[in-house]
């Protein structure tokens, strides 16, 4: 069993969390990712900044923007990765994403340095299915799990190629749109799960728009994870270095709510 599939239990679902890597700056974030474990998180996805997020809300544009001001490199992010690994050995930590700093040295020597960092998977948002040999194979040949993505456009006939070669889960994108700016009707995202998890084994977690305990506690109730982003990115917007604290109350929260959310699932 690895970490990732020790996260998604059968008695609640996971909370998935993510924060740009390098932002407020390099030095705080080790402290805010000790703060999503202490909030209660389940799974951690660390972002790995681009000059074009082009999936991404402005909260997390703008969290891009601040981390690449300050210089955060590939490097950086791998020595997080690492002292996060050392700090917390049972945590599942995710990379996530766009291909150009992800392949700028080659998958084969990506997927190695991830590993050696002890980064458990990869999400990467603008490789899609069809073009798994850019990253698939180095990944799994180096054991880290690649995490797949659904959306709502994600038919019948290109389903089975979208979970083909998935692992860890299966990330539903429940808008076609941005992060951060709307979420999906609970009844949508209820078929969307359903018929996802009749193509697949592997365990499915969603994300985008999630934002309050209430939403994430529905969601929760039918999905294995919860993936919330954007509102904690907002809160190292809003707090910089003293962003850790905010964090933890604010993840706490959201864990607190999926603690019941299987428990209502099965009255």
């Amino acid at each position: 069993m690895t970490r990732l599939s020790a996260a998604f239990r059968a008695d609640r679902p996971a909370l998935v969390t993510f924060v740009t890597a390098g932002d407020p700056d390099v030095a705080t974030t080790p402290a805010i990712l000790d703060a999503l474990v202490t909030g209660g998180a389940d799974v951690i996805e660390l972002g790995m900044p681009f000059t074009d997020p082009m999936a991404d809300g402005p909260a997390i544009q703008a969290a891009n923007i601040r981390s690449l001001d300050g210089g955060t490199s590939t490097a950086d992010i791998l020595r997080i990765a690492s002292g996060f690994r050392d700090r917390h050995p049972d945590v599942p930590l995710v990379l996530m994403g766009y291909a150009n700093p992800m392949l700028r040295r080659g998958g084969e020597w990506f997927a190695n340095a991830a590993r050696e960092a002890g980064v458990d998977g990869v999400i990467c948002v603008d490789i899609p299915p069809e073009e798994d040999d850019a990253l698939g194979p180095a990944l799994r040949a180096a054991g880290l799990d690649l995490i797949r993505l659904a959306t709502p456009t994600t038919d019948v006939a290109r389903l089975p190629e979208v979970v083909n070669g998935a692992s860890g889960f299966l990330y539903y994108v429940s808008v076609a749109g941005i992060t951060g700016l709307q979420q999906a009707q609970q009844a949508s995202i209820e078929q969307a799960v359903a018929r996802l998890k009749q193509a697949t084994d592997v365990p499915v977690a969603v994300g985008f728009g999630i934002r309050t305990p209430d939403q994430a506690r529905a969601i929760g109730a039918v999905a294995d994870g919860v993936v919330v982003g954007s509102g904690i990115v907002e809160i190292v917007a809003q707090h910089g270095s003293q962003a850790p604290a905010h964090v933890t109350t604010y993840v706490r929260g959201l864990s607190d709510a999926l603690a019941s959310a299987r428990k209502e699932a099965v009255r």
